[in-house]
């Protein structure tokens, strides 16, 4: 399914107008927009706090000091020469 086209966008608003009428088209356009508008702020919360966790785990795994464990294939309980 290809991208929507001015042809196609025509036939579409032809068909919403039959539908609602001339009287509700107008409202429902400007609720469309409205929803959309929500919904793209939403994204763009819900993006940037993932992204500001994703930094604050990066930050907190470099500071980390790991201590070395030592080698699994050394002897532990050996002797040290």
């Amino acid at each position: 399914m290809g991208p929507i086209g001015f042809p196609e966008l025509i036939v579409i608003f032809l068909v919403a107008l039959l539908v609602f009428g001339p009287k509700r088209l107008p409202d429902l356009g400007r609720s469309l927009g409205r929803g959309l508008s929500e919904f793209r702020r939403a994204s763009n919360d819900l993006r940037g706090s993932i992204e500001r966790e994703i930094e604050t785990l990066d930050k907190e795994v470099s500071s980390a000091n790991i201590p070395k464990t030592p080698d699994a294939g050394a002897d532990t309980n050996a002797p040290k020469l």
